[in-house]
């Protein structure tokens, strides 16, 4: 029975937690207050994993490191390479696996599908955050001090994942209400359904493959409408509404929380298609994305 250790309790960390669990594996779950799923092949560990000391001797005998650590989004460029850089360097210490959970912010911009050879030339802050962080591991990687690779997900569906879709758009879909999106609700856009992502990152920690390089999670490729109707469906609920926040809708949002502030720099992924190219995980590792149905029904 294989030990691994898994930070972050967000949604994707959770079931990353969950599907390890159960197929046997013994997991520890890191989070500063401690949270996380009651399951019988789950620890819970309350620790601030920028605590690196602490934080190696939490990991000692772990085989494989999953890091789903997420900071406040507006505070990306402050907190989350200290953040990362102690998780690595804990992650160094023990002899472990790092599997980094990413996104696609990292990319140039591009008119066609992002695959994993899309030169890494953001164009935005948290962009060059996300780079940059795994161009950390990487090195470390290529240096020879431990194996790593990087998951990618996009925009988020799923029980408990956070993103536009589930915090702007599905809460008033479901109660029949106009919902106010992000960006051009008829663009095609690359979604990540939790589930799936959970699914990667288990996958790639098992297979030799996949060390040293970044993979796509399976993708969803639809459109916000597209998602927005489905979910409407699904909960019997009127065709949904739908209508393009406003730079004065964005700034008296952001009154409310400065998450909403940050969205305006990520706006050329929503505003125009944004496309993903998941052909190499589906090529290597069998794997394929929940329908849209089965995403938004959970």
């Amino acid at each position: 029975m294989a030990e691994h250790a898994v930070i972050g309790a967000g949604a994707t960390g959770i079931a990353t937690a969950r599907q390890l669990a159960d197929s046997g594996e013994r997991v520890r779950l890191v989070t500063r207050s401690g949270s996380g799923p009651e399951h019988p092949g789950i620890e819970r560990i309350a620790l601030d994993a920028g605590r690196t000391d602490e934080l190696a001797e939490t990991l000692a005998g772990a085989t494989t490191v999953f890091n789903a650590a997420m900071t406040a989004y507006h505070t990306w460029p402050e907190t989350m390479p200290p953040l990362f850089a102690s998780i690595l360097s804990a992650t160094e210490r023990v002899g472990a696996d790092y599997v980094m959970l990413g996104n696609h912010y990292g990319y140039q911009q591009t008119t066609g599908p992002v695959t994993e050879r899309t030169p890494m030339a953001p164009h935005t802050r948290k962009g060059r955050v996300r780079a940059e962080l795994w161009r950390q591991a990487k090195n470390a990687h290529d240096e020879g001090r431990l194996r790593a690779t990087e998951v990618r997900a996009g925009q988020y569906l799923g029980p408990g994942a956070v993103s536009a879709f589930t915090l702007l758009v599905a809460p008033r879909v479901r109660d029949g209400e106009l919902a106010l999106v992000h960006g051009n609700p008829d663009a095609a856009h690359s979604f990540s359904y939790t589930e799936d992502v959970a699914a990667a990152l288990v996958a790639v920690s098992g297979d030799d493959r996949a060390w040293g390089r970044a993979w796509h999670a399976p993708v969803i490729t639809t459109t916000l409408r597209q998602a927005a109707t489905e979910l409407a469906e699904l909960n019997g609920a009127p065709e949904p509404r739908l209508e393009p926040l406003t730079e004065r809708d964005m700034t008296l949002l952001s009154f409310t929380d400065p998450l909403w502030r940050e969205f305006a720099e990520m706006s050329y992924m929503s505003e125009r298609p944004f496309l993903v190219d998941d052909s190499d995980i589906r090529d290597a590792f069998g794997l394929k994305p929940s329908t849209l149905h089965e995403a938004l029904a959970a």
